[in-house]
């Protein structure tokens, strides 16, 4: 009969162990723990199915914090040092599991984080599980792992955000017509279809009023709260040469040149800080708000008095103003293709999505012309037409 290896411990548990193989040419066992028989016997087939996976016994007590830091560090060597600080933040929403074995974690454990932060928008929530599935992926590679939990965390549905819109031709010519701060920016963005961060990084070197074309070779990204310029767009495909049209090209021309040839610096004369520029957006809107809105049922005091004023124009973000810009190309009959390198998108399926909208918006408008024409001329009988 053979001998019963399992032991008996101090502490009244069983304990026994498992060969899992020869390391440097000496036999290598696991050893498991089971306060009764039976509790032994599933650890000890959990131990040999891992083993026929080909998992990594010797790493069971890895730490998910150890797997997140390993991440971390080739995702610096990989990304650009914006997309590395985005990586980070996402990162941080999921130290409370640093301490958890990582292979002891579940979809429930991962569910609840994203719980947790609930509060957060859908495209954050994403971010924050692609990251804990990249993670795991990690582990998985290296064999501590055979399955990843994140796979099946699900996303709560959100009230869908506002979409993006273009100007009217009215807004537009509030921006034409009102002298700011933020009225260079904003044409540029709103004729040439430049990105915040492109336009913080540009130079009167990179624009040719000749040839009325914009180069944009550059842009500004957002680390720590701050504008920092890569010699790079935000995408291969962002660099690009803009043309711009007359209207542009004349308010450049008519534009004082800084000494340090930023087109859009700060009122100190350096780059645009993100904290001046949402400050000074925030106070364009209400100059518009003040000089276009309807106040007849709210008359404030003056126009510094912004206190109890009703913001009463439709309100835009900056990105409308790009959106504009490639509206306008969509109306002027622009191909897609052209509209894709001058709005220097990386897929073109992105462009294609916008100018799919705006077909099916301005077909069902053109339809509706062909309605008003029957009935106000062909179902009256107009001559030499309907006949």
């Amino acid at each position: 009969m053979p001998k019963n290896r399992n032991k008996k411990r101090s502490d009244g548990r069983l304990q026994t162990k498992i060969y899992i193989g020869n390391f440097d040419g000496k036999a290598k066992y696991k050893y498991v723990y089971g306060k009764t028989q039976k509790e032994l016997d599933d650890k000890v087939l959990e131990v040999k199915l891992a083993l026929k996976k080909g998992i990594d016994i010797t790493s069971d007590n890895d730490k998910f914090g150890y797997w997140a830091e390993q991440w971390l560090k080739l995702k610096k060597m990989e990304v650009s040092i914006g997309r590395f600080v985005a990586y980070q933040s996402y990162n941080n929403k999921l130290k409370v599991m640093y301490d958890f074995k990582i292979n002891k974690l579940t979809t429930a454990d991962f569910q609840s984080i994203i719980i947790d932060y609930n509060e957060l928008s859908s495209n954050s929530l994403l971010q924050i599980k692609n990251t804990a599935k990249q993670i795991m992926q990690l582990a998985m590679d290296n064999r501590i792992i055979d399955y990843n939990p994140v796979c099946s965390v699900k996303i709560p549905k959100k009230q869908p955000k506002e979409e993006r819109r273009a100007l009217t031709d009215e807004e537009r010519q509030w921006i034409i017509d009102t002298p700011d701060f933020m009225q260079l920016p904003s044409m540029i963005m709103m004729y040439a279809g430049l990105r915040r961060g492109e336009i913080v990084a540009l130079l009167w070197s990179d624009v040719d009023l000749t040839n009325r074309t914009i180069s944009v070779n550059k842009s500004a990204e957002v680390i720590n709260g701050k504008f920092t310029v890569k010699n790079s767009t935000k995408t291969e495909s962002g660099k690009r040469i803009v043309y711009i049209p007359k209207i542009l090209s004349d308010y450049l021309a008519k534009q004082q040149r800084t000494t340090n040839m930023l087109v859009c610096p700060s009122p100190t004369g350096i780059m645009l800080s993100t904290k001046t520029w949402n400050r000074k957006w925030h106070d364009y809107l209400l100059k518009l708000n003040n000089k276009y809105g309807d106040f007849s049922t709210n008359i404030p005091n003056s126009k510094f008095d912004n206190k109890d004023k009703e913001f009463v124009i439709p309100y835009f973000t900056a990105h409308c103003l790009r959106h504009t810009f490639i509206t306008m190309m969509y109306m002027a009959g622009v191909d897609v293709l052209t509209a894709k390198e001058q709005a220097g998108h990386k897929d073109i399926r992105t462009t294609m999505s916008i100018y799919t909208h705006l077909d099916s918006r301005y077909k069902e408008k053109s339809m509706c012309k062909l309605d008003d024409y029957l009935n106000n001329g062909c179902q009256k009988g107009v001559n030499g037409i309907c006949k």
